[in-house]
């Protein structure tokens, strides 16, 4: 017989266990607990959308879209994209579901996203994010909102120190024409030295060229002229309100001229919180304004601001965590007390008590298993199944007889 071959893993998709799972979940509980303090609403959302939801929101011209998304064709011909981050899909059900009757929306997600990119260190094909949005406020204090939130989530993860916010400003539509025009000009003197991938920018996106990784764009990047030189009052006046009200909140941020965002509905407010514990891939937690993408989508003007972070990442960061414990192991050591003590472990785990039964392998053996279990509490049942001391019980009669006095011990046991 022809020996099967066992499917390996797809590359770029990862198996989670152990203490890589368990730091995971703090991620996510310390998410869903810190955002309970700030008032967002919880949302669930489809893994995938029509491709338009993401080529027309994330634009064209962005690596996602055109290099990175994972788009294929339904058996209905329809051509459908797994999603390669949130606030698209987000603004998609504002609009189809009626949400805007509720702005401004205070919104979080997580989950699996996906794109076919080079996996590294803490990226991969399909990966986890956490996502916080505030939909239909266009004032500086959604900006504030939400990184004050997100600060207090790096710090209750213990993971602040060395982490660093960076913020800069995209300005308004006026601005940005401004600053466009001044770019591609400077871009355009320095056309024969640029890289391949930042002459392709150069005709439809040129302010990605300015955070090019290549080693050919970077003397040309840095030399650049800063947004500065054409914010208007409007624009300077707002990102002054964003950065007075992080300082009220004791919020620590420094400022980075050559921040941009990789997605062409970003307006004003641009930001990343980085570390250097990560190597090259520094960043944890990274977004900005948005209000050019509800209408986009063919909605009206809608103003947005939002972040996203790898779950991964930020777990990478978090210290070890201890495995859980079991409160009490009930063990069976002879078979004849097999039910009861299935009827005293079902009765502990009602009454919220973490519980494991042993009722299986050498009956000699099994209360040296219960012990290596590290449970807080062992209890066992032994005896002569045909004697005196032998019931055969059901599950009330274990309740009265066998239980309450477990969790009686166990409660007036201190932690």
């Amino acid at each position: 017989m022809a020996r099967i071959e066992t499917p390996k893993r797809v590359r770029g998709t990862q198996d989670i266990f152990g203490d890589e799972q368990r730091r995971f979940q703090r991620v996510v509980d310390t998410f869903d607990r810190v955002r309970r303090l700030y008032c967002f609403n919880r949302v669930e959302l489809p893994v995938f959308e029509s491709t338009a939801v993401f080529a027309r929101s994330l634009g064209e011209t962005t690596d996602v879209v055109s290099k990175e998304m994972y788009s294929f064709d339904d058996r209905g011909g329809e051509s459908l994209t797994l999603r390669p981050e949130f606030t698209a899909g987000i603004a998609r059900a504002y609009l189809t579901e009626g949400w805007r009757q509720y702005a401004p929306l205070k919104l979080v997600t997580h989950g699996p996203v996906f794109r076919y990119e080079r996996p590294q260190k803490g990226r991969y094909r399909q990966f986890h994010q956490i996502d916080a949005e505030v939909i239909g406020a266009p004032e500086p204090a959604a900006e504030v909102e939400l990184l004050t939130f997100a600060d207090q989530l790096l710090k209750e993860l213990g993971i602040a120190d060395g982490v660093t916010l960076q913020l800069n400003t995209l300005g308004d539509a006026a601005t940005r024409d401004a600053w466009r025009d001044a770019l591609v000009e400077h871009f355009m003197a320095h056309r024969g030295d640029l890289s391949e991938d930042s002459l392709a920018r150069l005709e439809k996106n040129p302010l990605r060229i300015l955070d090019s990784k290549d080693p050919r764009d970077r003397p040309i990047a840095d030399s650049a002229p800063d947004i500065d030189a054409y914010l208007t009052n409007e624009a300077s006046d707002f990102f002054a309100a964003v950065t007075g009200g992080l300082d009220a909140a004791g919020v620590a941020w420094t400022r980075n001229s050559r921040l941009v965002r990789g997605l062409d509905y970003y307006r004003h407010t641009a930001f990343e919180f980085v570390t250097d514990r990560l190597g090259a891939q520094g960043t944890v937690l990274a977004g900005g304004r948005y209000d050019g993408l509800v209408e986009s989508l063919g909605g009206p003007e809608t103003p947005g601001v939002g972040w996203a972070a790898g779950i991964e990442r930020l777990a990478m960061l978090v210290e070890e965590t201890a495995a859980e414990t079991v409160d009490v192991v009930v063990v069976a050591e002879d078979d004849g007390f097999i039910r009861e003590a299935l009827a005293a472990v079902a009765a502990l785990r009602r009454a919220g008590v973490a519980s494991e039964s042993i009722t299986t392998g050498s009956p000699k053996k099994r209360y040296d298993k219960a012990l290596k279990a590290g449970a807080r509490q062992v209890v066992s049942f032994k005896g002569d199944p045909g004697g005196p001391g032998h019931r055969s019980l059901v599950a009330s009669d274990a309740e009265v007889e066998h239980v309450a006095h477990i969790l009686a011990a166990f409660s007036a046991r201190p932690a």
